[in-house]
Parts: C-alpha cells; structure tokens; sequence
C-alpha cells in the first residue's frame, strides 16, 4: 500500500490595527444682524391737474397711486412705522397755501389714510417685526375758488422707522 502524503502548511498572519487619535474642539460662529429699512416709492413727484372747483372738489394727482414697498428688519416685537412730513406749506412765489389742503387716501396691509402736515410726521403706516411690506398711497388736493393763482410746491420727507 503506498500511501501519499500531503504537506501542510499552515500561515498565521498577525494584522495589527491602529486606533487614530481624535480631538474635538468647538468654534462660535457670530453673525451681527442689526436693524436695517429700505424704502422706495414708484414715483418720486406728484401733480394735480387744473379742474374746475364746483366738478372737482378733490382733485386726484395726476400720476395715479404712489406704490410703496417698505422694508425692515427688527427686534421680534417691535413696532416698525412709515411717517410722512411737508417741509413747509405749499409755496408759489409770496402765495402761501396750507399743506394739510392735501390729503391721501392708503391701501395694503398696516397702511392708513392721512392729511400731509408740516408741523409734525403723519402715520402712512406701521407693523410688528421684520417683513416687507407692500401698499399705497391716492393724494387729493382741496380744489377751491379762493387760491390764488401760481405753481404750488412742497417737498414731503418719509421716514421709515426699524428699532
């Protein structure tokens, strides 16, 4: 009987693993956002056009409705408002004219209606935190006999408020 034999071979492997190393570390990232408004109006001039006083008592500015866009950013409750101020009365030459003879009418959300004043600023509007908002203003002039004749001039100032 012949037998064969088959050699073993036996190899042992030795693997060695390495833990790495780990580190944590933490970083504060800042960002400052302080108040801030933008205000622009469609238009940046107003008419009225020449009417008779009996037909037209309250004479519409010839451009149609100013369209405002206000925007703010502010603290979570505050309270963000959009004034309104004449300069002066309305002006052409010595003819004086009281400015509250011009009045508007407002549309949009926190948006109201108002009479142009010079001696203090006049509410257009008002709303609670930051947004955009979106609204406008229909100016009226008093149309009366008794004015004198001329051009007419006034210059409003708006303030967009953001505490």
């Amino acid at each position: 009987m012949i037998r064969l034999t088959t050699p073993v071979l036996v190899l042992t492997f030795a693997v060695a693993f390495e833990v790495a190393a780990q580190e944590s570390a933490t970083a504060t990232l800042t960002s400052t956002m302080p108040p801030i408004a933008r205000l622009s109006l469609s238009a940046n001039s107003l008419s009225f056009p020449d009417a008779d006083p009996d037909l037209v008592p309250q004479v519409p500015s010839s451009g149609g409705p100013i369209a405002i866009t206000a925007r703010a950013r502010a603290q979570r409750d505050a309270v963000v408002t959009l004034t309104v101020q004449a300069a002066d009365d309305l002006r052409s030459g010595i003819s004086v004219l009281p400015v509250s003879l011009i009045t508007w009418t407002a549309a949009g959300p926190g948006f109201v209606n108002g009479t142009v004043s010079r001696s203090a600023a006049q509410l257009v509007g008002t709303w609670v935190g930051s947004g955009v908002r979106a609204g406008s203003q229909t100016f009226r002039f008093e149309n009366r006999w008794t004015h004198p004749v001329g051009v007419y001039t006034v210059t409003l100032t708006y303030t967009l408020t953001a505490p």
